[in-house]
């Protein structure tokens, strides 16, 4: 006769004694306590602050706080919409972060095929390290590195054009270096720290269906193209879909390090300009507004996208 607190192992088979005090009332307590320290974590950091959102529809004041402010409706948003530049400013955001998810979205998945490729496990460990150190390095310091390559005076590209004497270019001084530059310099830093999570996804494809594709004599690319990449599509989707979601949300800090006057054309976008307008110039309201717009945006855009691709391949985020 079996006893109540018996519960027989999915994995095993083997029976596992389980002490009934987990599964009552007491037992849930004890789970909901432990639930409760990164709960209160979330609710305090991230949904707290939502509460600030209020702001982008009051003329706030500091002294009056954000409850005591008056209200001025769609006020901000309609300043937003009539700026001058805003146009410009939402275009470069979109040119930006579309070219750099172009570009730079299909690089860790060829990087993880390759490596995946590799027989040789101790070159691998070798070029994966190379690869994914540059992800360590501080947005300051990429941006002194390209300031050291292609500075006009005492870069080294320019030093090596002098060489052959080669007249100098001024890279920094035209507009059309920035894109490129803040491109394939963050395609270069984060490339090999995202390949990981496809590695991961191709370490866990059934060995037997390479077996079965070498026995009907598939070379390695017919493996790649008909074995590896299926199998890890549903992680490529995922990964695009979160992607796509963050469109306007671009990294404030790299941009901000490599604007100068000449590239302010094509380097100024929506963070940039939440922060010179709401922290440089004060206008709180003003700032809040872009900032909403800009997630709200971004929210939709993930929406959409997540609907689409529910609809095409059946993987979604939900």
């Amino acid at each position: 006769m079996k006893n109540k607190n018996e519960i027989r192992g999915p994995a095993t088979g083997k029976l596992h004694w389980v002490k009934k005090k987990y599964f009552g009332k007491k037992g849930m307590l004890q789970l909901y306590l432990l639930a409760l320290i990164p709960l209160s974590f979330v609710i305090i950091f991230s949904y707290f602050p939502m509460g600030g959102i209020l702001v982008a529809f009051k003329d706030y004041s500091i002294r009056k706080g954000i409850l005591g402010s008056p209200w001025a409706g769609f006020k901000y948003f309609r300043q937003l919409f009539n700026t001058p530049i805003f146009p410009d400013i939402l275009r470069n955001t979109i040119v930006l972060s579309l070219e750099s998810l172009i570009i730079g979205f299909p690089v860790p998945i060829i990087l993880a095929l390759a490596f995946n490729e590799l027989g040789n496990s101790r070159v691998k460990k070798i070029l994966q390290t190379i690869t994914f150190a540059p992800y360590f390095i501080s947005t300051v310091i990429v941006v002194s590195i390209l300031t050291q390559l292609f500075s006009y005076r005492y870069g080294v590209i320019n030093s090596f054009l002098k060489l052959f004497s080669v007249e100098a270019i001024d890279f920094w001084g035209t507009k059309s270096f920035f894109r490129p530059a803040y491109i394939f310099s963050g395609i270069w830093q984060s490339a090999g720290f995202s390949s990981v999570l496809y590695i991961a996804a191709l370490s866990s494809v059934d060995t037997s269906l390479y077996e079965s594709a070498a026995m009907d004599g598939a070379n390695r690319w017919q493996k790649v193209r008909y074995i590896d990449i299926p199998c890890i599509m549903p992680t490529i989707i995922i990964t695009l879909i979160l992607n796509t979601g963050n469109i306007l949300s671009i990294g404030f800090e790299k941009v901000f390090l490599m604007q100068n006057p000449v590239n302010y054309a094509a380097s100024e976008i929506i963070s940039t300009y939440v922060y010179k307008v709401g922290i440089q110039q004060a206008q709180f309201s003003f700032s809040t507004a872009v900032g909403l717009f800009n997630s709200v945006v971004n929210c939709i855009v993930l929406l959409l996208v997540n609907e689409f691709a529910g609809k095409v391949s059946d993987t979604s985020l939900f």
